[in-house]
């Protein structure tokens, strides 16, 4: 499927609105335009919303709250089974268009969708699963429980590096706990955002339920301004970097809201001197340079006991100049292109303060003399205490830091602000229990004998510290969206007080 066909399949050719608030609206913004980051060429338009059309959109998605909220968790989950459905119907074309817009490979591409579909299903199961707890009272022929109630209009911020998957991660979860949203995408990504609105909408056509899944496509002034301040979103879910978050964060702490964060991640691989070099070499491979190091997860350090490092790196410097840049809807291509040219030139400065502070290039960092935002993948053989390895790189760059120990490696592991995702590769039991010990990894992700990308959507997905304490995805991050409700019945003739008081 060529880039027409894509375009063509997804109704998205030429100009586009970006404002969908239960109906696709003119938009009163800019014109936005997509860039291809392989051709350097336009991909189509986008019309931005503008204040007037945000305040439309929280307007439709606080009206089709209150009658949303009131339809059984189940039937807003068969809403969102049909919506898995439409996905998979799109999957090719949907996965297309996000490699062409982000530089992914197309297999990553569909992978994206195909998270979008797993977390659909997911959430279809759960929407039969918002369980609360009985509780035992003290008091003779009182009944205590909790339950969980919708949460409100939410606000959905996505950064570029998955333009589709995170918001899948939050409005299908949500939509079957009972919560409206608006979403933000990327201003890099905004063709991603409209075909899959499109999708949802589609779906929800004529079902008096148009207001669930609203977009405004708009830069952050005013657009993302008005939804992070706005006292009727009870709850910003972001992505992004950490000063984006230190941002949202604080402004909408002003107003005492919910914050979600999903911000940096500066991870690491530990690799001991038992570990099974060549599964460390493809683990490697995939978590530094797959995306073009364009991850949350991607991997930032390794950390490699000095009795195997040399041998590892003749490995890795091998493995390295075998990577196939070219365009990403290639099924020959393994590395597309970054997303835009700052990132390239913000990649090349992070090498050249590498070397200064006593990092030595091993393999990559090259421009290659194409069009298109290409790099090569570089390995920066560097000391752990220089102070660019503090910094996370939002590109194909990984730091290759020699270790004497488990203990000095957990050290350096740690010893960032950032704490999204790790992992050790080891033999030892011991080790390996080390690691995952509350003296190990401080990250939200550990994992053994496995790199640090490619999460499950089963899991809770989060990390601590700069990383933001978020969670999305699996497990009970459900609970995020949703108010927790003490009850207390009194099904007695008397009226006992807790804590055995007697007034009066």
């Amino acid at each position: 499927m060529n880039r027409d066909a894509v375009l063509a399949a997804l109704g998205i050719e030429g100009e586009n609105s970006g404002v969908f608030a239960g109906r696709w609206l003119p938009g009163n913004g800019s014109d936005l335009v997509s860039i291809d980051p392989t051709t350097e060429e336009a991909i189509g338009t986008v019309r931005e919303a503008d204040i007037s059309d945000y305040e439309t959109a929280i307007t439709v998605a606080q009206s089709t709250f209150k009658e949303w909220r009131m339809l059984p968790a189940p039937e807003r989950g068969n809403y969102v089974r049909l919506i898995g459905n439409a996905l998979r119907e799109y999957k090719e074309p949907l996965g297309a268009l996000v490699s062409m817009e982000t530089g992914k490979i197309r297999a990553e591409g569909e992978g994206e969708v195909q998270e979008m579909i797993d977390i659909a299903d997911f959430a279809v199961g759960l929407s039969r699963q918002l369980y609360g707890l009985t509780i035992a009272s003290e008091r003779p022929r009182h009944r205590m429980y909790e339950q969980w109630q919708p949460l409100g209009p939410i606000g959905i911020i996505s950064s570029f590096n998955f333009p589709v998957a995170v918001w899948s991660w939050n409005a299908l979860v949500a939509a079957v706990c009972g919560d409206t949203m608006i979403w933000k995408p990327s201003h890099t990504t905004p063709l991603t955002a409209v075909a899959t609105t499109r999708i949802a909408q589609e779906v929800m056509e004529g079902s008096g339920f148009e207001g669930v899944f609203n977009l405004t496509v708009g830069r952050a002034d005013p657009v993302g301004a008005a939804l992070v301040s706005d006292r009727r979103v009870p709850l910003i879910s972001a992505t992004g970097s950490v000063r984006m978050g230190l941002q949202i964060g604080t402004e909408v702490a002003k107003r005492l809201g919910r914050s979600l964060l999903e911000l940096g991640g500066n991870n690491a691989i530990i690799v001991m001197d038992d570990a099974d070099l060549d599964m460390v070499v493809r683990a490697t491979l995939f978590s530094a340079a797959g995306t073009t190091g364009q991850r949350c997860t991607s991997l930032r350090r390794l950390l490699v006991h000095k009795d195997v490092i040399d041998d590892l790196s003749d490995r890795l410097v091998g493995a390295f100049g075998q990577i196939r840049l070219g365009d990403p809807l290639d099924d020959d291509t393994l590395i597309g292109p970054l997303v835009d040219r700052a990132a390239v030139d913000t990649t090349k400065a992070a090498i050249e303060i590498a070397l200064e502070q006593g990092g030595e290039l091993i393999a990559g960092g090259n421009e290659p003399d194409r069009k298109g935002f290409f790099l090569e993948p570089a390995i920066v053989r560097i000391p752990a205490d220089a102070p660019i390895v503090q910094t996370e790189t939002f590109g194909p760059i990984m730091y290759l830091i020699e270790v004497d120990s488990l203990d000095e490696a957990i050290a350096v592991q740690n010893g960032v602000p950032q704490g999204l995702s790790s992992a050790i590769f080891t033999d030892s039991v011991r080790s390996s229990e080390l690691f995952l010990s509350a003296e190990g990894s401080d990250c939200g992700i550990a994992n053994v004998n496995i790199g640090t990308s490619g999460a499950e959507i089963g899991g809770a997905f989060g990390g601590e510290k700069e990383t933001g304490g978020g969670r999305e995805s699996g497990s009970d991050a459900w609970k995020v969206y949703m108010r927790r409700q003490t009850v207390t019945i009194n099904w007695s003739k008397d009226l006992p007080l807790a804590q055995g008081i007697d007034f009066g």
